[in-house]
């Protein structure tokens, strides 16, 4: 078999197209792998690819089989489901705190938890009533540092402020 300077990367490239594109509902069969990995530069016999998944397998990644006219290989169990996925990403867009960028930012972050089919099911949009999103994003590192003081035992100062009729400062 040739080798190309990709051939050590083939078992993580190999474990990329299995959680990328595969889920219960959606596999790649041996033929497809090696199709998917030809993109990439890896050049791979079927042989291989069988030791490739026992070797991801033997790693714990819940690598499963369907049969049907052919056999296809798909990630089983992932450490979110889609379900807990979809929660999260309800919660991200309902909360009142988190700009529309990054709530946009974070639901593409959840989307790559999953399969690329599945994600597709987590860009949907909730609407809550009268409810706002924030437009300053320091809110979502405010509120990090607030978290992490009070983890830390930490004694936490606010400075109230309202601005006066010239918009400026007024403690």
């Amino acid at each position: 078999m040739p080798t190309s300077s990709n051939q050590k990367l083939k078992p993580l490239y190999l474990l990329k197209l299995l959680l990328d594109k595969t889920d219960s509902q959606n596999t790649l069969t041996i033929a497809e792998i090696l199709n998917e990995l030809a993109g990439y530069g890896i050049k791979a016999e079927r042989k291989s690819i069988y030791s490739d998944i026992e070797i991801l397998r033997g790693f714990g990644i819940d690598i499963e089989t369907r049969r049907s006219k052919t056999t296809g290989y798909y990630v089983a169990s992932r450490r979110f489901e889609l379900p807990e996925l979809k929660l999260l990403v309800d919660a991200v867009q309902s909360s009142r705190f988190i700009t529309s960028k990054k709530s946009e930012e974070l639901i593409r972050k959840l989307s790559s938890l999953t399969s690329g089919e599945q994600a597709k099911q987590l860009r949907r949009q909730v609407y809550v009533a009268g409810r706002a999103k924030a437009v300053n994003e320091t809110v979502y590192y405010s509120i990090d540092q607030i978290h992490t003081a009070i983890n830390e035992d930490k004694k936490i100062v606010f400075k109230y402020f309202d601005y006066d009729i010239n918009k400026k400062r007024k403690y």
